[in-house]
């Protein structure tokens, strides 16, 4: 769908959502880069609510996605915001009846830039730091808030779905029902080893990594992009920004060339500050690190595996076009001793 058609169904479903007839853009939608399972767009408005007179974000999910994810993310992000965490409050779920093309979220805008992009001076003392106020915080009161969320919603799934049970259910699912059936072996590797957990469940982002965090004269502004989020052993989060940090290839993060190199060079160095900043805290159980690994490494290759296959009907993004599968399917291998086998990336 094109922006600005997204633009006039978002505002007239906005004007009823508000009751507010005379509502209108300050700022038209634009679209933002950043977000492999979204898209997003930046916009202000006029007219309505004073609480929505501020810089927005619109994230528009694809329409295969799960219907009441956007309602876990809203009660996620809006519960950790409340416990003094910096997330962005979500003002709106919309649902796919807003004729958007999928369901949607409306969110405050962050200022800022992303962690990476803002230097590497004390970036893994930050990213420990910020990891492990996220894991004090009460992981109590996001189930509580989910229940309430469930009841109301009538979706008695929606706590289930952000447990590691549910996390593991969701992306069995989706390796049967989509026929990804180089994934199979492995999945059925994560549904019998996981190990027993050796600490409090908390709240783990699932993608906690220096692009999802927004800094701002020199202090964090808010991290964003909350969809993995599930309250489970912190062994696992820690892992999964392990695999995020050691994998990914440096040319997606948008730097300068030069910017490239450094980053490649002080790679391993940050990777092994921040584990050893967060160790010095909080201890981690090396089998449940070694299994967040894997965990986060299948997620990942399930999401590569279907993007793949439609590549041409859709276009691929260029994190599941790049290596990064390959290099997941290996890290996986190594932990596990199975291979998984998924589509090439067309050039």
């Amino acid at each position: 769908m094109a922006g600005s058609e997204i633009a006039e169904r978002l505002i007239e479903w906005l004007r009823r959502e508000l009751e507010a007839p005379a509502l209108a853009f300050a700022e038209r939608p634009s679209r933002l880069s950043g977000g492999f399972d979204t898209e997003i767009f930046a916009f202000r408005l006029t007219g309505g609510p004073a609480s929505f007179s501020m810089p927005l974000i619109l994230r528009l999910f694809d329409p295969r996605q799960r219907t009441d994810r956007g309602l876990r993310e809203r009660v996620t992000q809006n519960t950790v915001a409340e416990l003094g965490f910096p997330a962005p409050r979500v003002l709106l779920a919309i649902a796919d009846s807003a004729g958007l093309g999928g369901a949607a979220l409306v969110m405050e805008r962050v200022p800022g830039r992303p962690l990476l992009e803002a230097g590497l001076v004390g970036m893994s003392r930050l990213l420990a730091g910020l990891h492990l106020r996220l894991h004090a915080l009460d992981a109590g009161a996001l189930r509580r808030a989910l229940e309430a969320e469930g009841r109301a919603a009538g979706i008695a799934a929606l706590v289930r779905d952000t447990t590691l049970e549910g996390a593991v259910a969701a992306l069995e699912q989706r390796i049967e029902s989509d026929g990804l059936s180089g994934l199979g072996p492995a999945i059925e590797w994560i549904a019998r080893h996981r190990p027993p957990s050796t600490t409090t469940a908390v709240i783990c982002h699932g993608d906690f990594h220096p692009q999802n965090i927004l800094v701002s004269a020199g202090t964090v502004a808010g991290v964003i992009d909350w969809p993995n989020a599930i309250i489970a052993d912190p062994a696992l989060d820690v892992a999964a920004t392990k695999v995020i940090l050691e994998l990914v290839p440096v040319d997606l993060a948008g730097l300068a060339a030069g910017a490239r190199w450094l980053v490649r060079a002080a790679r391993p160095i940050m990777v092994g500050r921040y584990l050893a900043g967060y160790r010095r805290r909080r201890p981690l159980d090396a089998r449940g690190l070694a299994y967040g690994e894997a965990l986060a490494c299948l997620r990942g290759l399930v999401r590569a595996d279907e993007n793949r296959r439609r590549q041409g009907a859709l276009p691929l993004n260029p994190l599941d076009a790049s290596v990064f599968a390959e290099r997941l399917a290996a890290r996986f291998a190594r932990i596990t001793g199975i291979s998984p086998a998924l589509p090439s990336a067309k050039t």
